[in-house]
């Protein structure tokens, strides 16, 4: 299986390091935060990783990063043409690296504590579909909330920011998905916000019942923000993440 890293987008809450720096290389304990998921991706065994990111940082990102072999996997990269089109549209730049196979992508802010490899085998057992990771969250007003089937362990679907949520998960930046993806990115339209929406994505496999999750148990941060970025410099070091680590 094969991952895809999605690094691209304006980091506008970030600001005004952004303006200077993509925020997918700020640092994160010892390492730019674009490390944690790539160490993720590989503790699971995932060692081939596309890159997609912005034209103005990709050179930053090759210059860092190179193509992998520092850090035992090996690296493609890509650039999403149409900056701040959405996670969906970024994720289109993967089509001819996937081809027909299952794969794992993580939004390149995601710093979370679980290992991938239980969630992983669970989708390749999967006959076919997606599979996205959730989290237990207070704050549920930035985020996509499921609506769950327990009985078929599926999602029946996903509502942003709703001001009655019909669940206490967030839907985390970890997806899995088969290559019928593509399929449905092509069959959505753009969103008020003129950028094509992963949740969109997600809920044309929810119709089909194909949507299934997990739910993450150790900690999870969103770090695109910087109270957020804060927390997951804390987090990486009480827990001591580092060279000893990975």
């Amino acid at each position: 299986m094969k991952g895809v890293i999605l690094a691209g987008g304006t980091g506008s809450r970030l600001r005004p390091f952004t303006h200077i720096i993509n925020k997918h290389l700020l640092p994160v304990g010892p390492y730019p935060m674009i490390y944690w998921p790539i160490f993720k991706l590989r503790e699971a065994g995932i060692y081939e990783i596309l890159i997609i990111t912005n034209k103005n940082d990709i050179n930053s990102f090759l210059k860092i990063l190179g193509d992998g072999e520092e850090l035992n996997v090996k690296f493609s990269y890509k650039i999403q043409r149409n900056e701040g089109g959405g996670i969906a549209d970024s994720l289109m730049c993967a089509r001819n690296f996937i081809e027909k196979e299952k794969f794992i992508t993580i939004l390149g802010d995601n710093i979370f504590e679980d290992s991938l490899k239980p969630y992983l085998q669970a989708f390749q057992k999967q006959d076919k579909g997606a599979r996205v990771l959730l989290k237990e969250v207070k704050d549920l007003s930035r985020y996509g909330v499921p609506q769950l089937d327990d009985d078929k362990k599926r999602i029946k679907a996903i509502f942003e920011k709703p001001a009655d949520p019909p669940s206490s998960f967030c839907v985390t930046g970890i997806y899995m998905y088969d290559h019928k993806v593509f399929q449905c990115i092509d069959a959505i339209q753009p969103s008020h916000r003129n950028e094509l929406e992963i949740t969109d994505v997600n809920n044309l496999y929810a119709k089909k019942n194909e949507l299934q999750f997990d739910i993450l148990q150790g900690w999870w941060i969103d770090a695109g923000t910087h109270e957020s970025l804060y927390k997951a410099f804390q987090k990486v070091n009480e827990n001591k993440l580092g060279d000893d680590t990975y």
